[in-house]
């Protein structure tokens, strides 16, 4: 089980914002600009540092080091000085004696601004060529020539919307100054190492080493609390280090939403040539996303896009462009997926689109264009796609599913009901496992062994409740055949193990569990020698099974074994260290092995829509997931029910608006819907594949499981997309539906299929 499960169902389990606090600590709260766009011409803090309660008042002027939050590139500033660039932007701090003083003291600041006019959506970024960074292409053969001379073309446009991380756990966190001038941060973040950098930064001191940096887990984060928790942490450090007392700062729901960056939304504009058989010849496909004020993470996300928006498709010829606009919104970040779900949703569009047109099912043309061992195995960045797992794992799931005998029912089902219309979707993934920046595909572990045989696990890895810390110590303890009781897992900590990279892109478990590995196998190593060497048996005769050790033809416990070893002055403490190999890409001609392996799955949805509301159920679902030889099948499985469900929710309900000053509407629980157990399936199968273990050298031969599953939710989409068409006549034309199928685009995709079918009688 799940190492915190006892705590997280009984409310004992200590988040950052539960830790006991030092006596004095102060609350901070941040003052945001109120416009999307402008000139700040006044910022009068007077009435502010005269509030009750207040001890400091930070701005940009008053930071000691450089006021810079973002690392990739230098565009996103700590508070923001002389111009504001989206709604929240932050602009000074505050540290009160309590929360409350702080959020009144906030509301007292005078600030004043000249309007300028902002940029706030994708398409009037590409208007005036606002860009945070230049556009990207990939591309294979002559995709242009051979759409040119398909049998068949078709081409249009397509929207996905961006999504909110609504993690449990607002961002957070807890500075606490040291003696010697230095800091410790208790951090709700994915990346201690970054944020350890980011304050050292901030405060200008000379040795990232001085400041700690801790997390014991978060409640939730999907991406949310790799770069974003970077503000909480600095506003809390320096406010910390100005007053020398400790400062937590904890953001509302609400300016959680409004300050933090989310999903990109993304515009597509696509051509397809192919012939009478649905297989692609040709694909053009240009990709827009809202990055948002400042660069963040935009880069590698729209990176990923362009890599996963073949999907699980072999596509000869194709281009791919991407465009990263900046615009006067929050700066989107990482979200689960990192970007693929858009380019992967893109192309199932694609996919729909050709079956429509051809009236054939969807699921016999992806099957035809899957990639295949031989002649059509390379990818368009030039990774080889290896194996047929996937066929392997669809034709399984037609089976298992009753994909057939459904779509029969189905459509029985929709000829006697004018009102209700049900639909049904199989889609499949195929996800690349690692970092695409090659050098953050690295990890560090450290283990002590005590005397009385327990074991000490730290690793560089961050808890959110997905299991790792669970499934790193179960890697421990098979190595040393122990019990997991045995093992204490330990908080992320930057002063035990450093520049970890972020717990992010799926890869938790294999580059920290591989680094557990490796120190253990070292310890187990030096007391194979050390046992060897005692009794006078060969290295060979010490096996180590169940909590015992058998030494040739006598046996003696763990413990006993550890005791020994520690009269004797054997070494118990080790470090693990673990690069991916085989991998390497080159970003600039977008070519290489980016990934080590690819994990696969497909899911098949059933929905019923009312067409008088336009409301859609998601009324079963089969899912059939490669995790390789799976390090722990019940957390796997709670990782793939929960991605498959948000996934679902970013593709149905969950809607980011906007206004036309840049101010988010939805920005609360009563405005942004997600998920609700209600919206789970009556019938929810999920299946782990069980005969392909890993055939990398991952831990134990297991695949990673965090992300991929949320791409199987777009066979719900697309279910929603086939009851449309149902409830128009099953007219031989895709309706127009983007994302998410919100009632109202239902209503207005079954009505636009109406107006083309009177069109053409």
């Amino acid at each position: 089980m799940h190492d915190s499960a006892h705590l997280h169902v009984t409310g004992k389990a200590n988040y950052v914002d539960d830790l006991p606090v030092p006596a004095m600590t102060l609350y901070a709260a941040i003052g945001v600009s109120r416009y999307a766009h402008a000139r700040v011409t006044t910022l009068d803090l007077d009435r502010v540092r005269q509030s009750p309660g207040v001890m400091s008042v930070m701005a940009a002027q008053d930071i000691p080091g450089e006021n810079l939050l973002s690392f990739i590139q230098a565009d996103e500033p700590v508070f923001a000085s002389t111009h504001v660039a989206c709604v929240g932007q932050p602009i000074f701090a505050v540290a009160a004696q309590s929360f409350k003083q702080a959020q009144m003291a906030v509301n007292l600041a005078a600030v004043e601004y000249e309007p300028l006019a902002p940029v706030l959506t994708v398409e009037q970024a590409l208007a005036i060529d606002s860009f945070v960074l230049p556009s990207m292409r990939l591309s294979r053969g002559d995709a242009t020539q051979a759409i040119e001379a398909a049998t068949h073309r078709l081409e249009g446009q397509l929207k996905v919307g961006g999504q909110e991380h609504f993690y449990l756990e607002c961002q957070v966190a807890l500075a606490i100054p040291n003696d010697d001038g230095g800091l410790c941060v208790h951090s709700a973040t994915q990346y201690p190492s970054y944020v350890q950098q980011a304050v050292a930064r901030v405060l200008g001191l000379t040795r990232i080493s001085d400041v700690t940096v801790m997390c014991r887990r978060m409640g939730g984060a999907f991406g949310g609390k790799e770069t974003q928790s970077t503000l909480t942490a600095c506003v809390a450090a320096l406010l910390a280090a100005e007053t020398g007392q400790a400062v937590k700062c904890r953001l509302t729901r609400q300016e959680d939403m409004v300050i933090t960056g989310k999903r990109h939304d993304f515009i597509a504009q696509y051509q397809v040539g192919f012939d009478d058989e649905g297989k692609i010849e040709g694909y053009s496909l240009e990709l827009s996303s809202r990055c948002g004020m400042s660069a963040d993470l935009s880069g590698p996300v729209n990176d990923r896009a362009i890599l996963h928006s073949d999907n699980c498709y072999f596509l000869p010829h194709v281009s791919i462009v991407s465009h990263r606009c900046k615009t006067n919104t929050v700066s989107n970040t990482a979200f689960r997926g990192f970007g693929a779900p858009q380019g992967i949703w893109v192309m199932e569009q694609v996919i729909d689109e050709i079956a429509r047109y051809l009236g054939q099912d969807s699921n016999e043309i992806r099957k035809r264009n899957f990639y295949e061992p031989g002649q059509r195995d390379i990818t368009p960045y030039g990774m080889r796609v290896e194996g047929r797992l996937l066929p392997e794992i669809v034709s399984r799931l037609e089976t298992d599913a009753g994909y057939g005998k459904r779509r029969a029912e189905i459509d029985d089902f929709n000829r006697h009901n004018p009102i209700l219309k049900r639909g049904l979707a199989l889609t499949p993934v195929k996800f690349g496992i690692s970092f695409t920046q090659t050098h953050l595909n690295q990890a560090g572990a450290l283990i002590h062994l005590y005397a009385d045989g327990s074991v000490y696990l730290n690793h560089g890895g961050a808890e959110m409740g997905q299991g790792l810390y669970t499934k790193v110590a179960q890697t421990v303890a098979e190595e040393l055949q122990v019990d997991l009781e045995r093992i204490t897992i330990s908080a992320a900590d930057t002063s035990k193990v450093p520049n970890a990279s972020a717990t992010a892109a799926s890869v938790g478990s294999d580059l920290n569990g591989k680094a557990a590995q490796a120190a253990a196998r070292v310890i187990k190593l030096r007391l194979v020698e050390f046992a060897a060497k005692y009794f006078d048996v060969r290295p060979d005769e010490v096996v180590f099974m169940n909590n015992r050790v058998s030494i040739g033809s006598q046996q003696i416990s763990f413990q006993e074994l550890i005791a020994l070893a520690y009269k004797e002055r054997i070494s118990l403490s080790a470090t693990g260290f673990y690069r991916t190999p085989e991998i390497g890409f080159d970003r600039n001609n977008f070519t290489g092995r980016p990934f080590l392996y690819f994990s696969y799955g497909a899911a098949v949805s059933e929905v019923v829509i009312d067409t008088l509301t336009g409301e859609s159920t998601l009324l079963r679902v089969d899912l059939l997931h490669d995790c390789g030889k799976s390090l722990n099948p019940a957390i796997d499985r709670g990782q793939i029910e929960g991605a498959f469900l948000q996934g679902a929710g970013w593709l149905t309900m969950e809607e980011l608006i906007w206004n036309d000053a840049g101010i988010l509407q939805t920005n609360a629980p009563s405005s942004y819907k997600i998920p609700a157990c209600s919206d789970c399936p009556q019938h929810f199968n999920v299946t782990l594949l069980n005969t392909a273990p890993n055939q990398e050298d991952s831990v134990f031969s297991s695949k990673a499981v965090g992300e991929p599953p949320f791409m199987l939710a777009i066979s719900v989409f697309q279910a929603i997309k086939d009851a449309i068409v149902a409830a128009a006549g099953h007219v031989r034309r895709s309706p127009r539906l983007d994302a998410p199928a919100t009632p109202e685009r239902i209503l207005n995709a079954i009505q636009d299929l109406h107006s083309h079918n009177q069109q053409s009688c």
